[in-house]
């Protein structure tokens, strides 16, 4: 889903590049459930499902994003630009490597690199290219933090809140995708940046800082 989705940006198909970044995430939020479901370490225990899973998931949520962004404009050819997309690359580089990526209780160490999300708002809202920078800049160090994000399908506690105001989310972007010229489009947009507010605020609550 990721090459379809650079195919697209490069041919100047931002829209329909937005829909296979958001198919993407829809299925990340399941191969896990389903992997457990059919007992992949016992059936196939020569395959290490969890490293084709961080090889998938930096192509679609790190570089598919990253190129995006500079493919759509979202980042500019500039030298703060590039520093950008190259911290963008190179932070999650490092996170997705890191022995405690994800931690025994279930969240993730530093922000997990949601570029596919990042890349998304900043096209549907026409972000400036120097702020949409110094956001993904902010965000980059972000990944080296020591602070639980929540893993919504896995979460502790709230699990089927964070898991249905997440499919509304992505309900949300994806009808806004399939007509982004539609006049309820951008106000859709707006409104579900509600789901993002919601993650944070329950990563703070249940995650936190760790030492």
């Amino acid at each position: 889903m990721g090459v379809p989705a650079v195919v697209a940006a490069a041919r100047g198909h931002d829209a329909h590049a937005v829909l296979w970044m958001l198919a993407a995430l829809a299925v990340d939020s399941i191969d896990g459930t389903l992997a457990r479901a059919a007992r992949v370490r016992e059936t196939t225990p020569e395959i290490d499902g969890r490293r084709l899973d961080d090889i998938v998931d930096y192509e679609n949520f790190v570089v598919v994003p990253v190129l995006f962004l500079l493919l759509s404009g979202g980042l500019a050819a500039t030298p703060l630009g590039w520093s950008a997309a190259c911290a963008a690359l190179l932070a999650s580089g490092f996170g997705f490597s890191h022995s405690e990526a994800k931690t025994a209780d279930h969240f993730f160490r530093g922000f997990p690199s949601y570029w596919n999300v990042v890349a998304i708002y900043a096209w549907f809202l026409e972000l400036d290219p120097t702020l949409c920078a110094l956001l993904v800049w902010v965000l980059a160090a972000a990944v080296a933090l020591p602070f639980g994000f929540l893993y919504p399908s896995r979460a502790p506690r709230a699990r089927g809140l964070a898991v249905i105001t997440g499919l509304l989310w992505g309900a949300a972007l994806v009808a806004a995708a399939a007509r982004p010229d539609a006049a309820w489009a951008r106000p859709l947009v707006v409104a579900s940046l509600a789901y993002p507010a919601l993650y944070l605020a329950l990563s703070v609550w249940l995650g936190g800082f760790r030492r």
